[in-house]
Protein backbone atom coordinates (compact mmCIF):
# COMPACT_ATOMS: atom_id res chain seq x y z
CA UNK A 1 0.00 0.00 0.00
CA UNK A 2 3.04 2.59 0.62
CA UNK A 3 4.38 1.91 -2.54
CA UNK A 4 1.45 2.46 -4.09
CA UNK A 5 0.90 5.99 -2.41
CA UNK A 6 4.66 6.56 -3.27
CA UNK A 7 3.75 5.81 -6.97
CA UNK A 8 0.32 7.31 -7.04
CA UNK A 9 -0.92 10.93 -5.76
CA UNK A 10 -2.55 12.06 -2.48
CA UNK A 11 -1.14 11.08 0.63
CA UNK A 12 2.49 10.27 -0.83
CA UNK A 13 4.45 12.35 0.87
CA UNK A 14 3.09 11.30 4.01
CA UNK A 15 3.25 7.83 3.36
CA UNK A 16 6.48 8.36 2.70
CA UNK A 17 7.62 10.36 5.65
CA UNK A 18 5.76 7.82 8.05
CA UNK A 19 7.60 4.37 6.27
CA UNK A 20 10.83 6.09 6.43
CA UNK A 21 10.97 8.80 9.33
CA UNK A 22 12.44 11.65 6.29
CA UNK A 23 11.25 14.65 7.17
CA UNK A 24 10.79 17.26 3.96
CA UNK A 25 13.98 19.48 5.69
CA UNK A 26 15.76 15.70 5.73
CA UNK A 27 14.76 15.54 2.21
CA UNK A 28 15.91 19.05 1.33
CA UNK A 29 19.33 18.01 3.16
CA UNK A 30 20.04 14.84 1.41
CA UNK A 31 19.38 16.45 -2.13
CA UNK A 32 22.52 18.82 -1.79
CA UNK A 33 24.40 15.26 -1.08
CA UNK A 34 26.90 14.45 -3.90
CA UNK A 35 25.46 10.88 -3.01
CA UNK A 36 21.74 11.91 -3.90
CA UNK A 37 22.73 15.00 -6.55
CA UNK A 38 20.45 15.63 -9.45
CA UNK A 39 17.02 13.66 -8.43
CA UNK A 40 14.03 15.61 -8.22
CA UNK A 41 11.85 15.21 -5.33
CA UNK A 42 9.87 12.54 -6.40
CA UNK A 43 12.37 10.64 -7.51
CA UNK A 44 14.89 10.96 -4.41
CA UNK A 45 11.84 9.43 -2.40
CA UNK A 46 11.81 6.41 -4.66
CA UNK A 47 15.29 6.00 -3.89
CA UNK A 48 15.31 6.29 -0.31
CA UNK A 49 11.94 4.09 0.11
CA UNK A 50 13.79 1.48 1.85
CA UNK A 51 16.05 3.62 4.09
CA UNK A 52 15.66 5.21 7.56
CA UNK A 53 16.22 8.25 9.57
CA UNK A 54 17.60 7.72 13.06
CA UNK A 55 19.08 9.98 15.67
CA UNK A 56 21.95 8.65 18.10
CA UNK A 57 23.28 10.04 21.47
CA UNK A 58 26.49 11.42 21.82
CA UNK A 59 29.45 8.29 21.89
CA UNK A 60 26.64 6.14 20.58
CA UNK A 61 28.93 3.00 18.61
CA UNK A 62 26.96 2.58 15.00
CA UNK A 63 28.93 -0.33 14.02
CA UNK A 64 32.44 -2.75 14.95
CA UNK A 65 35.62 -3.58 13.05
CA UNK A 66 35.20 -7.09 11.48
CA UNK A 67 31.38 -6.67 11.69
CA UNK A 68 29.18 -7.64 8.78
CA UNK A 69 28.61 -4.91 6.86
CA UNK A 70 24.71 -4.31 6.47
CA UNK A 71 24.02 -0.92 5.93
CA UNK A 72 26.24 2.71 5.12
CA UNK A 73 24.93 6.00 6.58
CA UNK A 74 24.80 9.68 5.69
CA UNK A 75 25.26 12.33 8.09
CA UNK A 76 22.55 15.12 8.18
CA UNK A 77 23.61 16.54 12.18
CA UNK A 78 26.37 16.17 14.09
CA UNK A 79 29.39 14.52 13.79
CA UNK A 80 31.12 10.91 13.46
CA UNK A 81 34.81 9.46 14.41
CA UNK A 82 35.98 6.29 12.55
CA UNK A 83 38.49 4.60 14.25
CA UNK A 84 40.51 1.34 15.35
CA UNK A 85 41.43 0.50 18.44
CA UNK A 86 45.50 -0.92 18.79
CA UNK A 87 46.00 -4.21 20.61
CA UNK A 88 47.79 -2.07 23.43
CA UNK A 89 44.38 0.19 24.04
CA UNK A 90 44.92 3.53 21.94
CA UNK A 91 42.83 4.70 19.44
CA UNK A 92 43.84 5.52 16.01
CA UNK A 93 40.77 8.14 14.09
CA UNK A 94 40.94 7.48 10.93
CA UNK A 95 38.46 10.26 9.77
CA UNK A 96 36.09 12.75 11.26
CA UNK A 97 32.63 12.52 9.23
CA UNK A 98 30.82 15.89 9.21
CA UNK A 99 27.26 16.68 8.07
CA UNK A 100 27.00 15.92 4.16
CA UNK A 101 29.62 12.90 4.16
CA UNK A 102 28.23 9.61 3.74
CA UNK A 103 30.76 6.80 4.99
CA UNK A 104 31.06 3.02 4.84
CA UNK A 105 29.21 2.28 1.34
CA UNK A 106 32.94 0.90 0.17
CA UNK A 107 32.83 -2.09 2.79
CA UNK A 108 29.82 -3.40 1.13
CA UNK A 109 31.36 -3.51 -2.10
CA UNK A 110 34.55 -4.75 -0.58
CA UNK A 111 34.88 -7.24 2.35
CA UNK A 112 31.22 -7.38 3.14
CA UNK A 113 32.95 -6.31 6.67
CA UNK A 114 33.35 -2.78 8.37
CA UNK A 115 37.55 -2.13 8.21
CA UNK A 116 37.04 0.38 11.20
CA UNK A 117 34.66 1.16 13.92
CA UNK A 118 31.87 3.97 13.72
CA UNK A 119 30.73 5.74 17.18
CA UNK A 120 28.91 9.86 16.96
CA UNK A 121 30.96 11.99 19.40
CA UNK A 122 27.58 14.16 19.51
CA UNK A 123 24.23 14.24 18.84
CA UNK A 124 23.94 13.05 15.37
CA UNK A 125 20.99 12.39 12.55
CA UNK A 126 21.66 10.00 10.30
CA UNK A 127 20.17 8.71 6.96
CA UNK A 128 20.46 4.42 7.34
CA UNK A 129 20.59 2.50 4.11
CA UNK A 130 20.35 -1.43 3.94
CA UNK A 131 22.78 -2.89 1.75
CA UNK A 132 20.20 -5.37 0.11
CA UNK A 133 18.52 -1.30 -0.86
CA UNK A 134 21.82 0.12 -1.98
CA UNK A 135 22.64 -2.93 -4.45
CA UNK A 136 19.21 -3.11 -5.69
CA UNK A 137 19.22 0.32 -7.03
CA UNK A 138 22.51 0.52 -7.86
CA UNK A 139 21.50 -2.27 -10.54
CA UNK A 140 18.43 -0.13 -11.85
CA UNK A 141 19.42 2.83 -11.24
CA UNK A 142 21.62 4.19 -13.69
CA UNK A 143 22.72 7.66 -12.07
CA UNK A 144 22.74 6.83 -8.90
CA UNK A 145 25.51 4.27 -10.11
CA UNK A 146 27.89 6.79 -11.56
CA UNK A 147 26.86 9.46 -7.96
CA UNK A 148 28.01 6.21 -6.39
CA UNK A 149 31.28 5.71 -8.11
CA UNK A 150 32.01 10.18 -8.15
CA UNK A 151 31.19 10.11 -4.28
CA UNK A 152 33.89 6.78 -3.80
CA UNK A 153 35.95 8.51 -5.82
CA UNK A 154 35.91 11.21 -4.24
CA UNK A 155 36.90 9.67 -0.84
CA UNK A 156 40.06 8.10 -2.38
CA UNK A 157 41.08 11.43 -3.64
CA UNK A 158 40.67 12.38 0.22
CA UNK A 159 42.67 9.94 1.61
CA UNK A 160 45.51 10.58 -0.85
CA UNK A 161 45.30 13.79 0.16
CA UNK A 162 45.77 13.42 3.72
CA UNK A 163 48.51 10.59 3.24
CA UNK A 164 50.76 13.37 1.01
CA UNK A 165 49.82 15.47 4.58
CA UNK A 166 51.10 13.27 6.92
CA UNK A 167 54.26 12.33 4.83
CA UNK A 168 55.30 15.92 3.74
CA UNK A 169 53.62 18.24 6.09
CA UNK A 170 54.69 19.33 8.93
CA UNK A 171 52.64 19.55 12.13
CA UNK A 172 52.47 23.08 11.96
CA UNK A 173 51.83 23.18 8.02
CA UNK A 174 48.68 20.37 8.92
CA UNK A 175 47.25 22.81 11.67
CA UNK A 176 47.72 26.00 9.16
CA UNK A 177 45.88 23.73 6.04
CA UNK A 178 43.27 22.60 8.90
CA UNK A 179 42.62 26.27 10.05
CA UNK A 180 42.93 27.50 6.34
CA UNK A 181 40.26 25.34 5.29
CA UNK A 182 37.75 26.59 8.00
CA UNK A 183 38.40 30.27 6.77
CA UNK A 184 35.34 32.07 4.50
CA UNK A 185 38.21 35.03 3.62
CA UNK A 186 41.09 35.05 1.82
CA UNK A 187 43.02 37.19 3.09
CA UNK A 188 42.41 39.83 6.33
CA UNK A 189 41.79 38.84 9.61
CA UNK A 190 38.96 36.63 10.79
CA UNK A 191 37.37 34.73 13.13
CA UNK A 192 36.97 30.60 13.33
CA UNK A 193 35.02 28.30 15.49
CA UNK A 194 37.27 24.92 15.82
CA UNK A 195 33.91 22.20 14.98
CA UNK A 196 35.84 20.00 17.34
CA UNK A 197 37.50 19.36 20.77
CA UNK A 198 41.16 19.76 19.58
CA UNK A 199 42.17 16.04 21.10
CA UNK A 200 40.36 14.70 18.01
CA UNK A 201 40.99 17.88 15.77
CA UNK A 202 45.02 16.66 16.75
CA UNK A 203 43.91 12.93 16.09
CA UNK A 204 42.62 13.55 12.55
CA UNK A 205 45.82 15.50 12.07
CA UNK A 206 48.31 12.35 12.97
CA UNK A 207 49.31 14.73 16.07
CA UNK A 208 49.31 13.94 19.37
CA UNK A 209 48.09 16.08 21.76
CA UNK A 210 51.05 17.94 23.11
CA UNK A 211 52.63 18.15 19.29
CA UNK A 212 48.96 20.04 18.63
CA UNK A 213 49.81 22.06 21.18
CA UNK A 214 53.09 23.37 20.37
CA UNK A 215 52.37 23.88 16.61
CA UNK A 216 49.72 26.48 17.98
CA UNK A 217 52.52 27.78 20.27
CA UNK A 218 54.04 28.70 16.91
CA UNK A 219 51.31 30.38 15.75
CA UNK A 220 51.10 32.40 17.95
CA UNK A 221 54.36 34.55 16.91
CA UNK A 222 52.40 35.00 13.48
CA UNK A 223 49.17 36.56 14.62
CA UNK A 224 47.00 33.34 15.58
CA UNK A 225 45.12 33.47 19.17
CA UNK A 226 42.84 31.81 20.50
CA UNK A 227 40.68 31.19 23.68
CA UNK A 228 39.05 27.52 24.01
CA UNK A 229 37.10 27.02 20.23
CA UNK A 230 38.04 30.44 19.23
CA UNK A 231 40.74 31.40 16.73
CA UNK A 232 41.42 34.83 15.27
CA UNK A 233 43.69 34.91 12.51
CA UNK A 234 45.22 38.28 12.02
CA UNK A 235 46.24 37.93 8.51
CA UNK A 236 45.03 35.24 6.50
CA UNK A 237 47.29 35.56 3.59
CA UNK A 238 50.10 35.86 5.78
CA UNK A 239 49.20 32.32 7.10
CA UNK A 240 48.57 30.78 4.25
CA UNK A 241 52.23 31.55 3.40
CA UNK A 242 53.38 28.54 5.47
CA UNK A 243 52.65 26.09 2.97
CA UNK A 244 53.06 26.08 -0.19
CA UNK A 245 49.58 25.59 -1.67
CA UNK A 246 46.04 24.84 0.25
CA UNK A 247 44.28 21.22 -0.43
CA UNK A 248 41.42 20.39 0.95
CA UNK A 249 41.41 18.53 4.47
CA UNK A 250 39.79 15.31 4.61
CA UNK A 251 38.47 15.78 8.84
Amino acid sequence: MLEAAIEGGGNKNEAFMLRTGIKPDDLGRLGKVPLFAGFAPDDLRKLLFSSSIRDYENQKALFSEGESAQRFFVLLNGWVKLYRLCEDGREIVISVISPGESFAEAAIFDSNVYPVNAMTISNARLLVVGADSMMRELRENMDFTFNMLASMSRQMRCNITLLHQLSAMSSTERLVDFLLNLCDVDQGETEIILPLDKSLIAACLGMQPETFSRALAKLKNIGVSNEGHNFVIKDVAQLRKIIKHNTPGCC
